[in-house]
């Protein structure tokens, strides 16, 4: 398979990396404006999906907002982080990220961590918890950028340009199998397929991976009953309505009901203990109904203008690794976008992807502001040579 990544890069010179730290534009600004547009849009959908819930859970109406509202400012910590890091120690970070992402998911493995709904997912600190997924995927980006960047030359054979970051991937699967949580699993899998496809892998070598990863897939679906029922649920929610269909089916009352200008923000009905997870994996639905079609085409269209700029710093790359890794961070957050809108109005069965940015979570919106600051970090050097808005 053609590497586009390499091909776009040829053509000229590829200048030192000091001589591109010594010209340094300035931050996208866009991309952050969209960024805390998208931000406070969801902050205030928090607000009204979860008031009701929170009430009756914690006795304060509040609560899950307040912690929201905490989550976006450590969050925003991690941005400028994120931006400020300097390119050479980020660069470092590719194996330590990796076994520290393998680390937690241990760890959520042992008895240390609790076990919520039948999964083991999360570590307790305090009165946090942590979901070590979300920042498994940012871990094997920086690998898989790296290997895809300086293996170029060993990228079309199989026993040193395939079995290396699909072991990896593979391990990482694994694990979160065991939790279980197989729409994890899926995403891991999802951002390995899309690095290899934009770094040249041979076509037959992603096709029996993909063949191979749909039995498999297929195969733990007859495997768990709970998983067949959810995926025949999924083809026709309305014929189980109220048992194994009965989630998305509120999800689909709900945003029927928004129609084309909404019910009004605050003025939900499906959140009143009719939709589960509505402040959550399900909030566009609560979106949609409050806000309605209008409310959804905005909050799509601030989306696909931040993927827009995300697609402008990745092409404005001349150094292929900065193009890998660019390219891999905004894969992360175009799938939880995509994955989550899925689920929400049935085109894919039910996997627990939050919405970037939207969703309910301290680990998410984190991991997502985090990505978001390395994006920035990359803004840099794509101004430095493009020169346009």
């Amino acid at each position: 398979m053609k590497n586009v990544f390499v091909d776009a890069s040829r053509g000229g010179a590829t200048p030192t990396r000091q001589a591109r730290e010594n010209s340094l534009a300035p931050f996208d600004w866009w991309l952050f404006t969209i960024t805390l547009a998208i931000l406070a849009v969801g902050l205030v959908m928090v607000l009204s999906a979860s008031g009701i819930v929170a009430e009756q859970a914690n006795g304060d109406k509040y609560y899950f907002f307040k912690r929201q509202i905490l989550f976006a400012a450590l969050g925003g910590v991690a941005l400028w982080c994120a931006a400020l890091l300097p390119r050479n120690w980020l660069y470092r970070l590719q194996y330590p990220a990796l076994f520290f992402a393998l680390l937690l998911i241990l760890i959520t493995l042992s008895p240390l961590a609790p076990s919520i709904n039948g999964a083991k997912r999360w570590i307790r600190i305090g009165p946090l918890s942590i979901q070590p997924m979300e920042f498994v995927k940012i871990a094997l980006a920086l690998y898989l950028a790296y290997f895809m960047s300086t293996k170029q030359q060993l990228i079309k054979t199989f026993s040193r340009g395939v079995i290396p970051p699909f072991a990896v991937t593979g391990l990482f699967c694994f694990l979160l199998l065991l939790q279980p949580d197989f729409g994890s699993a899926v995403v891991l899998a999802g951002i390995l397929f899309f690095m290899c496809v934009a770094g040249g892998t041979r076509f037959i070598y992603i096709f029996f991976s993909l063949a191979l990863a749909c039995a498999g897939a297929m195969a733990l679906a007859i495997a768990e009953p709970y998983r067949l029922r959810r995926l025949l649920a999924f083809l026709d929610p309305f014929q189980d309505a109220h048992n194994t269909g009965y989630q998305l089916v509120q999800s689909l009352l709900a945003i029927g009901s928004g129609s084309f200008f909404g019910v009004g923000v605050g003025a939900s009905r499906q959140k009143m203990f009719y939709l589960p997870e509505a402040h959550n994996d399900f909030i566009m639905a609560v979106l949609a109904e409050e806000m309605g079609f209008v409310g959804v085409s905005i909050v799509m269209a601030l989306f696909a203008l931040l993927f827009w700029r995300c697609y402008r710093i990745i092409m404005g790359q001349r150094e292929l690794r900065d193009r890998f890794t660019a390219f891999g961070i905004t894969t992360i957050l175009v799938m939880g976008a995509v994955m989550n809108l899925a689920v929400v109005m049935g085109v894919a069965p039910p996997k627990g992807v939050p919405m970037p940015l939207m969703s309910y979570g301290g680990s998410n919106l984190m991991a997502t502001m985090l990505c978001v600051g390395l994006l920035l970090n990359f803004s840099r050097t794509a101004g430095a040579w493009t020169r346009s808005s």
